[in-house]
């Protein structure tokens, strides 16, 4: 049986590639797109509750559009479902991505200036001009130090994670003005550039190699319990985005599966490792 959450068909439209594997009634190539919000839920169905969320510049595939949403698929890790189709815009060659946890974009090449908008963490834009401390984009001046060409990828996911430290729990939430365990996951590996899969189950299943349970674990390893991932950031510490901290916090791997234990929610049930 298919994945909802990969396969993008609907029942109105599927894409091409699925004729003759899903009832449609019509199938489309569909057509590229970008985001063109700071932060936009994509949802399980139309109005719907959140599955994930997709930053600024993020590119995707629209198979459909109604009533205001759009039926589409993320490029980046095939995930499908909807998007307000306000949040649209026509493709974007972007060019560099937010490497700092936030950043603001300024009227003008000044600190004192108007700030326009927040960006949060991998939100990705196009540089059009350079000065002396900022990069001038369509959104305003954003401080150099702030970004990153999107080909200079980091090296250690557990650092990237680290810079999440303290941001709120939302389920579903994939930027630092909210994140959950598999959108922190998710976030330090495409940061280092690696595709790893939106949600634990999927991450648990197929990312990374599996480990034997008296593998001694470093840094950047996955554990995984039910419904719950977090990266460990040495051999006995890992830090997690959790509902009972409502934060990305460190907790010991001990005590934490202890905790997850007396809460009614198992043992751990993997771990994995993709460096």
């Amino acid at each position: 049986m298919s994945d909802r959450r990969l396969t993008p068909a609907n029942g109105y439209v599927a894409a091409t590639h699925l004729m003759g594997q899903v009832d449609a009634e019509t199938f489309s190539d569909g057509t590229p797109a970008s985001i063109g919000q700071t932060v936009v839920d994509l949802c399980a169905t139309a109005a719907g509750k959140r599955d994930r969320q997709l930053l600024l510049g993020a590119s995707v595939i629209v198979y459909d559009r109604r009533d205001g949403w759009a039926f589409v698929q993320s490029k980046r890790d095939g995930y499908v479902g909807y998007v307000r189709e306000a949040g649209l815009v026509d493709p974007i060659a972007t060019t560099h991505r937010i490497a700092t946890p936030a950043t603001h974009a300024y009227a003008t090449e000044s600190f004192k200036a108007q700030d326009l908008l927040r960006l949060p963490f991998g939100a990705e834009v196009v540089v059009i001009d350079e000065r002396h401390k900022f990069f001038e984009t369509p959104h305003g001046f954003i401080p150099k130090k702030h970004l990153r060409p999107l080909g200079q990828v980091f090296s250690d996911p557990a650092t990237v994670v680290q810079l999440f430290f303290g941001t709120p729990y939302l389920w579903g939430g994939n930027s630092t003005l909210g994140v959950d365990c598999s959108g922190l996951v998710q976030a330090g590996y495409h940061a280092c550039g690696h595709m790893c899969p939106s949600d634990s189950d999927m991450q648990c299943d197929s990312f990374g190699v599996l480990l034997m349970d008296d593998a001694l674990l470093q840094r950047g390893d996955l554990v995984f319990w039910k419904g719950h991932v977090a990266m460990m950031v040495d051999g006995e510490t890992m830090i997690h985005a959790n509902a009972h901290h409502m934060a990305v916090v460190y907790e010991g791997l001990a005590q934490a599966t202890m905790r997850i234990k007396a809460q009614g929610d198992g043992d751990v049930l993997a771990r994995r490792r993709v460096l």
